[in-house]
């Protein structure tokens, strides 16, 4: 009998706040020395309170609109409680039964809540020690939960790629999974087709850091799930790491369930209220988002890859904007999707783009006079000096300025030979 996988997602995005989730120290924690942006309350001090980063509170909630989400007009801040070295505290400010958004959907995916909380430590192991950096903990940290209704990794891949380009889209965060901007997490699992609801376990796989990674990590842990039940044992309900250098999973702890926590409302932090016009107020403030991008971009008459290379690129996106205004947008997306992503912004490309509108009929128009007016060139062609092209389509760029030179060459070829 043939098995089915089972796959949900828990992905962290950091937001590019100024300032800390609780505190004023600064977010911006990459490359910075270690314990140099700390203060009592992000190191946990007794006697220091939280104050909510109201910027978060905003980035959160329009990140839950972007992907179709209900908002809870009263919401709180909890305390999830575990004693691990990266929270001094013992606690960690999140959210539970409350969440700020909740019932969205992105690309078919159910989407469960999205939340705030505060960001952990940074642990450093260096052989038979463990450091701990605290200029992460605090920062504020965007969860987006979703339903375990993925059945692949590849069906995943779309989703995470496109989740992602939101988050961008949205300016709140660089979501650099290679700078722990965004960290993936998959619930996985394995059932038989036949069999009723979600399986009686799942095993967690915590922080990975690329598409890649992530893709490797979920294969390879469903295999090993399918030998383990075909054995006739059910997988252990545990967290574990992925090793990138074998491409497999390990085990590191049992996994907690919600009990484990002992969540209670955070007394130091008050409820929070939002008003619906509040709400309508961030709703109009969304920018335009991929999905509505492309789909303008098809509408023009580009085709689906095209429109999907130029979205993906916001480099590439804001000189298709800046260039179609004035020139045909087909003719505008064949010349930026070839190009390196590093020579768009040239100044040259507004030269290159002129090329783009000689009609062909232009062209020949030119080519016509300019080889009336130099026969010994035409002839020097003709007896095998074919590199003579180049100084007909140079008298052609006097003509009418920069020019398709493979459609100017094509042209002068068939007037010689007609």
């Amino acid at each position: 009998m043939s098995w089915q996988t089972v796959l949900g997602f828990e992905v962290h995005i950091e937001l590019s706040t100024n300032t800390k989730m609780f505190c004023a120290c600064p977010a911006d924690h990459f490359g910075k020395s270690a314990n140099t942006q700390v203060c009592p309350v992000c190191l946990g001090l007794p006697g220091s309170l939280p104050v909510p980063n109201a910027r978060a509170i905003e980035s959160c909630i329009k990140l839950g609109l972007a992907l179709g989400c209900k908002v809870n007009l009263k919401s709180k801040f909890d305390r999830k409680n575990y004693f691990y070295p990266d929270i001094p505290k013992g606690y960690q400010i999140s959210q539970y039964d409350q969440p700020f958004c909740y019932g969205g959907l992105l690309l078919g995916h159910k989407i469960t809540r999205v939340h705030l909380e505060e960001d952990t430590a940074k642990l450093q192991h260096q052989k038979s020690e463990t450091w701990i950096d605290f200029n992460r903990s605090g920062v504020p940290l965007v969860e987006v939960v979703t339903e375990a209704d993925f059945s692949s990794s590849t069906e995943s891949d779309e989703f995470l790629k496109e989740l992602q380009a939101i988050v961008r889209t949205l300016e709140i965060s660089t979501a650099d999974m290679e700078k722990g901007s965004m960290r993936l997490e998959a619930n996985i699992s394995v059932k038989r087709p036949d069999y009723p609801g979600l399986p009686d376990y799942k095993v967690e796989i915590k922080n990975v850091n690329s598409f890649r990674f992530i893709k490797k990590a979920i294969d390879f842990e469903v295999s090993r799930q399918i030998n383990v039940l075909e054995s006739g044992v059910n997988p252990i309900q545990e967290t574990r790491g992925f090793k990138e250098n074998t491409g497999e999973t390990f085990s590191q702890r049992a996994k907690e369930e919600a009990h484990d926590y002992r969540y209670f409302p955070d007394p130091d932090i008050p409820p929070l209220e939002f008003t619906q016009s509040q709400i309508s107020i961030w709703r109009r403030e969304l920018p335009e988002l991929p999905a509505q991008k492309r789909l303008r971009l098809i509408q023009l008459g580009l085709t689906a890859t095209t429109a999907a290379i130029l979205v993906d690129s916001s480099i590439r996106y804001a000189k298709f904007t800046e260039l179609s205004a004035n020139h045909d947008p087909i003719d505008v997306a064949k010349l930026l999707v070839n190009l390196p992503e590093d020579k768009v912004s040239d100044a040259s490309i507004n030269r290159s783009i002129d090329t783009l509108n000689n009609s062909e009929a232009e062209i020949r128009d030119a080519a016509i006079k300019v080889i009336a007016d130099n026969p010994k060139a035409v002839t020097d062609i003709k007896s095998g000096k074919s590199q003579v092209i180049f100084f007909l389509i140079g008298q052609i760029k006097k003509e009418l300025g920069d020019v398709d030179v493979s459609l100017t060459q094509k042209i002068i070829d068939e007037i010689i030979k007609s």
